[in-house]
């Protein structure tokens, strides 16, 4: 009997088990029941019935639909060529490039004539155009000197800026006089450059900024504006330290940097050697290669992982290292013998390695003394070919040693200087420039050069500041009498806005998800829709590192960079990979696969991509219509073009730059225009479309007309948008009545057509079963309730997968009706008696509409809305991604900004506050301490760029970091669920089901059981945290680049007697003749 007592036991407790996991209470008095799938069903068919009905009649997506249908037999479907895309592409920006690079050879012709027949005057007076001085007037009401009346007028092509098309003016540096002799002498023989730049621009009425940047320091800039100082009535800006400036001047190089650490650069001087060695790092770039060595009798690699090797001098790395500089600290003995010792081994080693410039070398050497000329080691690493120049920094006053530092310049093709003060820094370190220029202008060689995407402010688009590239070439001197010099007179350059790149791309061709990028021979990206160079409020703060972002930081999905590296060596190709693209501000994603085509542009160091997606963005379709059917249906007040997409080129000629897209299409096709170029196919694809969707102008219309005073007041607008760019709105209330007035508006950019991309809305639709309708609505908007939801369905061209995306339709309607239309769907119920066994409105259930990414559209507690349901319900979410009802995609973003505290140190950052800088120089002698007090220009110090540094010590900055986030994505294929959760022993139930025709999903989720044990699933990104020998690879590790085409590192004619001096120098006899003596030996 106890046997059997024991069996009845354990059915009874397997009976009471198997009833706990299997029910829900769902009362106080112990009443238990489980959530009916049936009913949560009929819940979501009878919601998802009533917006389909809603979102079809107000959209006339079925009458759109049916339109097409009429004219499937005349149309012609065809797949896209992708490689003959992206070689036209690229032929068609060759042309675009080569007539920039024209403009500038015109210039270049023109200063180095001039210059020719100029005859330098010390004593020339000149009156000219000061851009800071302009139009100023004294108390009196005079023009101040070099000011003097200039029209300015708002042109439109200069984004309003007051500009004056007949004159350019000129910017001098805020530390340099403005009738120094040599600048006034520039200036006077600049003025030829007036009529060069007026007429470019008549040839070419595209072209914005073009400039003349003299090596003498002042800045020519056409057409003529104003220039106004900072609030700290300073201007900064000097042309000789810009990107554009450097690359066309001098050739690509490796450069070691020798600091010296010794106890007598205490205070002052390793503030100045350090503010030395961070100048010598604004003047490399990307082609560049270098290291930073501190040395006393023991030598320091400021970057102790980088021993032994040279890193490319792009943007992040230059950054690396000045947080290493501020750590260094002076004591010991200079033992510059071991130093320059390692210097050479150290070029000599990394040009062997091939991985650098391969072409010219140089050690700068930052120092306030040399013992000795250790010529011994120059006749060991260096003689007689002198491959490596030297280019001695003496800091301080003292001139001591200064003899022997000449030496070494002079012996080794470099120059010498000697830094004084904070405010001699920049203009001495620029001299090394135009010594490393010199073969380049003896060999006459005009290399044209690019430079790599860089903001220009000055041109903000009202959309942000915009992206550039630069082409610039070298002006030289040819005077005969001069050749042996290779004097530099300056550099021409003109802006190029990427935007102009992309006016050439026919999205239409690209399809939905398609896009064409570009690169340098880098790597590094010009253009591509996930580049994201700003930050911050109004997106108007650059990234530190926006310049050099890698392809691999974008397509991260190739791991091998197999794209990146046939496109950085200009190969012709294709290559396909899955890819996950984010949406929507990184809250969505896209699982696509693309095919890439890839080719170089001639003429330029870049390569040029297309992506397209397989599917429907492979195929492009043509339809034909009469031109005045089509002009008829285009000109309707409700139609609107793309406002990126180029149509017609109206920016070719001033009189077309008025017209709007359609006025430009209307006179092409008129015939009024003969110079008016248009893409003729694309306007005859909207033609068609315009055709083909007129209809609904006549249909929206009605409703409008036959709306009862009841029915569906919550729809506000109805829209579509088609292949070509082509958009009709129609509103069903007052501009004013409407809920989201930024919608479908440039506020909106990613609910636009836009030059490299299709609406947000139009892109979702186009992934989602045809005939379906995609939800949505803004995220995060609380409890206010003042949002919208947004409706959309995509229209195909044919009844099959590979059928073209035709257009997509939608509607705006009100988040409150959207929601009460819900919560009446889940009163309903099948019982005959009509007592629903569950209703939303029970305490012990909490209903949620989700979408597809898990994002809330309903809930009872409205401060979900726009949040993600794993927030609410994390154990729920948690049972899903189990289940598969959703899966995780784990994303990556490399171009992140991470929030990090910078705590005030005694690091080498407090140099740059006054107080300590006062500090320091009191520990100078007396005699020193006057000097500095007299010459030193504080005020320079004090704005310095370093200074901004020392600003942000003390309180949380963003740094550029990668980080890794999810997204979330539902399983098509399963269309409801239900599941159980143990929550410390009660059971929680829950039952998900598909709303029919959508993207949603209603969750129904027992809350009795208190289930905070679980934490919530969140889409916070993840900082990827790198141990410190990863963070070492990640230094050391380069990517594939291309070399620059040309390379001029020495010159047999070269005057290497033209190296340097200092005041009150005086070479010693001995040291001059060795000086001449190795001047004469040959290469």
């Amino acid at each position: 009997m106890q046997v059997d007592r024991s069996c009845v036991v354990s059915s009874v407790c397997f009976l009471l088990l198997f009833s706990t996991l299997s029910t829900r209470i769902t009362g106080v008095g112990g009443t238990h029941q489980s959530i009916p799938p049936s009913v949560v069903k009929l819940w979501a068919s009878a919601f998802g019935g009533e917006m389909k009905s809603i979102s079809a009649k107000y959209s006339g997506s079925q009458l759109l639909q049916k339109k097409y249908k009429e004219f499937e037999r005349a149309v012609r479907v065809e797949e896209i060529d992708g490689l003959r895309l992206v070689k036209r592409l690229a032929e068609d920006m060759e042309e675009m490039f080569h007539k920039k690079a024209e403009a500038m050879k015109r210039l270049v012709e023109a200063a180095e004539e001039a210059h020719l027949q100029h005859e330098e005057d010390p004593d020339l007076q000149y009156e000219y155009f000061n851009a800071v001085l302009i139009n100023e007037v004294d108390e009196e009401g005079n023009s101040v000197e070099l000011g003097g009346e200039f029209l300015l007028q708002p042109n439109d092509h200069f984004n309003n800026l007051s500009v004056n098309l007949s004159l350019s003016v000129v910017q001098v540096p805020t530390n340099m006089y403005n009738k120094d002799s040599a600048i006034v002498n520039g200036v006077y023989w600049s003025e030829a450059l007036n009529k060069v730049f007026v007429d470019n621009f008549e040839r070419d009425p595209s072209l914005i900024w073009q400039y003349f940047g003299s090596a003498k320091g002042f800045f020519r800039q056409y057409p003529g504006i104003k220039w106004k100082p900072d609030e700290h009535g300073v201007i900064a800006f000097d042309c000789r330290n810009r990107k554009w400036y450097i690359q066309a001047a001098t050739s690509p190089k490796d450069v070691v940097i020798l600091v010296d650490v010794s106890g007598s650069m205490k205070g002052l001087r390793l503030t100045i050697a350090r503010q030395t060695v961070s100048s010598i790092l604004d003047t490399l770039g990307d082609d560049d290669f270098f290291n930073i060595i501190a040395y006393n009798e023991e030598l320091h690699y400021v970057e102790p992982c980088l021993n032994g090797t040279l890193v490319q001098a792009d943007v992040t790395n230059k950054d690396h290292f000045r947080v290493h500089l501020d750590k260094l600290f002076a004591q010991g003995i200079g033992m510059l013998d071991i130093a320059l010792t390692e210097a050479f081994n150290l070029l000599s080693d990394f040009n062997e390695t091939g991985r650098g410039s391969e072409c010219s070398q140089a050690i700068m050497l930052v120092t306030d003394g040399a013992v000795d000329t250790y010529d011994a080691i120059f006749a060991k690493y260096n003689w007689p070919d002198r491959k490596v120049r030297i280019f001695p920094y003496l800091i301080g006053r003292e001139s001591a040693f200064a003899d022997n530092l000449k030496w070494m310049a002079c012996a080794n093709k470099g120059y010498f200087t000697q830094i004084s003060t904070l405010a001699d820094v920049q203009e001495n370190v620029m001299e090394y420039l135009h010594v490393l220029s010199r073969p380049k202008v003896i060999d006459q060689e005009h290399d044209t050069v690019w430079t790599e995407a860089y903001i220009d402010s000055t041109l903000d688009d009202g959309q942000g500041p915009v992206l550039m590239t630069t082409v610039a070439m070298p002006v030289f001197s040819t005077k005969n009498e001069t050749r042996n010099r290779g004097i530099l007179l300056g550099v021409v350059g003109t802006d190029v806005p990427v935007s102009e790149l992309l006016k050439t791309i026919p999205k239409y061709k690209l399809g939905i998800h398609g896009y064409a990028f570009a690169i340098t021979n880098n790597g590094y990206i010009l253009t591509h829709p996930d580049l994201r160079p700003l930050y911050g409020d109004g997106k108007k703060r650059r990234k530190p590192n926006y310049s050099s972002v890698d392809l691999s930081e974008v397509e991260w999905e190739d791991k091998e960079d197999a794209l990146r590296n046939a496109m950085v060596n200009r190969k012709t190709g294709t290559f396909s990979m899955e890819v996950k693209k984010s949406v929507d501000k990184g809250k969505r994603v896209l699982v696509l696969h693309n095919d890439y085509y890839y080719t170089d542009i001639q003429g330029t160091p870049f390569s040029l991509g297309v992506a397209l997606s397989r599917g429907h963005g492979k195929f492009f379709f043509r339809g034909n219509v009469t031109v005045e059917e089509g002009l008829h249906d285009l000109e309707h007040p409700d139609v609107a073009l793309a406002d990126e997409w180029t149509y017609c080129n109206t920016d070719e000629h001033p009189e077309h730059r008025y017209l709007s897209q359609i006025e430009a299409i209307k006179m092409y096709l008129n015939g009024h225009e003969p110079h008016l170029q248009c893409d003729k196919e694309l306007v005859q694809e909207v033609l068609f479309d315009a055709v083909v969707t007129a209809p609904l102008e006549a249909y929206w219309t009605s409703l409008v007309l036959n709306k009862s005073e009841n029915s569906d007041k919550g729809v506000e607008i109805a829209y579509l948008g088609t292949r070509t760019g082509l958009s009709r709105i129609n509103l069903f209330v007052v501009p004013d009545e409407l809920t989201n007035h930024d919608f479908l508006t440039a506020e909106d950019k990613e609910g636009v057509f836009n030059a490299d991309h299709f609406p947000l809305w139009y892109k979702r639709a186009a992934e989602q079963v045809p005939g379906t309708f995609v939800y949505s609505l803004p995220f995060n908007i609380g409890s206010e309730n003042k949002s919208v939801v947004l409706a959309s369905t995509a229209i195909q061209l044919l009844d099959e997968r590979k059928s073209p995306i035709a257009a997509a339709v939608g509607i705006q309607m009100k988040l409150e009706f959207f929601q009460k239309k819900f919560w009446t769907a889940s009163r309903q119920c099948a019982a005959l008696d009509g007592k629903c066994s569950i209703s939303c409105d029970d305490e012990n259930i909490n209903c949620y509409l989700i979408d597809n990414n898990g994002f809330i559209l309903v809930a009872e507690d409205y401060t979900l809305t726009g949040k993600f349901f794993g927030e609410a319900e994390g154990p729920v979410m948690s049972k899903l991604l189990q289940m598969g009802s959703f899966k995780r995609v784990t994303l990556y973003d490399y171009q992140a900004l991470c929030w990090v505290y910078s705590e005030s140190s005694d690091s080498g950052h407090t140099l740059l506050d006054p107080y300590f800088a006062v500090f320091s120089a009191m520990k100078w002698l007396l005699t020193e301490l006057v000097i500095f007090l007299v010459e030193f220009n504080l005020y320079s110090w004090w704005y310095s760029d370093l200074t901004a540094k020392a600003q942000r010590m003390g309180r949380t900055m963003q740094v550029p970091c990668d980080t890794e986030y999810p997204a979330f994505i539902s399983e098509r294929t399963i269309k409801e669920n239900t599941g159980n959760l143990d929550c410390d022993g009660c059971i929680k139930s829950f039952v998900i089901q598909q709303i029919p025709s959508s993207n949603l999903f209603m969750v129904v989720v027992d809350n009795k059981c208190d289930c905070g044990m679980f934490e919530p699933i969140t889409m916070d990104p993840i900082e990827i945290m790198y141990n410190e020998s990863l963070k070492c690879e990640r230094l050391k590790m380069q990517k594939d680049r291309r070399r620059p085409d040309s390379c001029h590192p020495f010159h047999p004619e070269e005057n290497s007697m033209e190296c340097g001096g200092a005041t009150g120098l005086s070479p010693s006899l001995t040291a001059t003749l060795l000086c001449v003596l190795l001047a004469l030996i040959p290469r």
